[in-house]
């Protein structure tokens, strides 16, 4: 065989030249390496340019771009329950507590608009300021993805962690603590958020 007699570029040149759409035949491929085409096969040509070894095979992100799908979050209020959605793939769900009634959480297609960590919480009805901490009703974070302009509704923590599963907000969507930190690291600024009935 005449495999010691080829330049490494071999494969290179081929593949260049098929990338750029143009087409080698043998004996092209024969003279770019200083061999007659007789002497030689398409096989020989190919198989003595690739003398360094080829890369282990691994995850495909080694090599190819990630393509990061978008989080989503869908809150069926009927089931008590937000599921964080990537692309197709469910990524985790998480229990609730929803509006009461006359403080309906709204449904509708709507994105996250405000993330807070440590929020102060206003009293609605006094406009009084409750700071951070263990006595804030919206927990260490809030994530808010309605408003008409004076009042705001989002995702929050609470003090009192027995609520999931019910009815009691005045429209807000309560989490345990742990909870909503973890969905505080899975969103971010305009994330899609759809309610349900």
């Amino acid at each position: 065989m005449l495999h010691t007699q080829f330049h490494q570029s071999t494969l290179s040149l081929f593949i260049g030249f098929i990338a750029v759409g143009n087409v080698l035949s043998l004996p092209q491929l024969a003279i770019a390496q200083d061999v007659q085409p007789s002497e030689v096969s398409l096989n020989d040509l190919l198989l003595s340019s690739v003398k360094a070894p080829l890369p282990p095979l691994g995850s495909p992100t080694t090599y190819l771009p990630s393509i990061n799908q978008p989080v989503r979050l869908h809150l069926q209020l009927g089931e008590r329950k937000v599921y964080v959605y990537q692309g197709d793939q469910l990524k985790a769900s998480f229990p609730v507590a929803i509006g009461k009634a006359g403080w309906e959480t709204p449904t509708g297609e709507f994105s996250v608009m405000q993330m807070i960590k440590n929020p102060a919480w206003e009293h609605p009805w006094n406009g009084s300021i409750i700071p951070p901490g263990k006595d804030n009703p919206l927990g260490e974070h809030w994530i808010g993805f309605w408003t008409d302009g004076t009042n705001f509704i989002g995702f929050h923590g609470t003090p009192d962690e027995s609520v999931m599963g019910q009815a009691v907000s005045h429209g807000c969507v309560r989490m345990r603590n742990a909870d909503i930190k973890q969905l505080f690291e899975l969103v971010s600024l305009e994330t899609a958020v759809v309610v349900q009935p």
